[in-house]
């Protein structure tokens, strides 16, 4: 991604403020970010710096009480939920680091719900051939309590990359797996995010994700800091 690249994500003096007990508290303190199309962008920070609520905003989950926002060309502030919701289905892929898979669907019927909500005529093949991807074809029919952490997240990983999304956000994936699961699991993002060209944000506590991404931005107190040079060596958005 360079500089003069197209522009996948663009938040302007993003703030957000919740009213708490004590009184407002400010989460989001004027955010100026640019992601580029195809971008790998890494999130880190001490807990409690504004790092997951970031990538509400970006997903339109959470409104800014002030500022800009635009993915995939559209701006977020002002649309409707139904039209939010739109967006999210059309362009958006949220992985978490709860699963949040429905326990009483199979995995098959996990995958395929969002492509059918999309009214995809080919839902549950287009599902099937997901979970190939994930190397999951032969779990398709089981529950998620039938299914190991890392299994879970495989299937979440499908549902999110089945629609074949332009953003994909990426809430501390490997969080609740083992460090030999959680790689693999990165493995498989980072493959499917490579093949498919997928934009990808990621909030991360995790230096061998960290050092996989295009770029590292640093949240303090709800305001993004330089940027963390990478392998890839970019620096605050400009190639060093």
């Amino acid at each position: 991604m360079s500089e003069s690249g197209p522009i996948m994500v663009a938040l302007d003096g993003v703030r957000l403020t919740l009213s708490g007990p004590a009184g407002p508290v400010n989460i989001l303190r004027g955010v100026d970010l640019r992601v580029g199309s195809g971008e790998r962008l890494g999130v880190v920070g001490p807990s409690g710096s504004g790092k997951s609520t970031l990538l509400m905003v970006m997903a339109g989950l959470e409104r800014p009480s002030a500022g800009a926002i635009h993915v995939a060309g559209r701006a977020l502030v002002g649309l409707g939920e139904d039209s939010l919701a739109v967006l999210r289905r059309e362009s958006i892929g949220i992985v978490f680091q709860a699963f949040h898979l429905v326990p009483t669907m199979t995995a098959l019927e996990n995958v395929a719900v969002p492509l059918e909500l999309a009214g995809r005529s080919d839902a549950f093949a287009s599902a099937r051939a997901a979970l190939r991807s994930v190397g999951l074809d032969g779990r398709k029919d089981h529950y998620p309590a039938q299914l190991s952490g890392g299994e879970q997240q495989r299937v979440a990983l499908a549902r999110a990359f089945a629609p074949e999304p332009q953003l994909l956000l990426a809430d501390e994936p490997t969080g609740n797996l083992d460090r030999d699961t959680g790689r693999e699991v990165m493995d498989l993002l980072f493959s499917l995010q490579g093949r498919r060209g997928t934009t990808l944000v990621v909030v991360t506590h995790d230096p061998s994700i960290v050092a996989r991404c295009d770029r590292v931005v640093r949240m303090v107190d709800g305001r993004i800091e330089d940027g963390v040079a990478t392998g890839a060596a970019r620096v605050g958005g400009v190639r060093a």
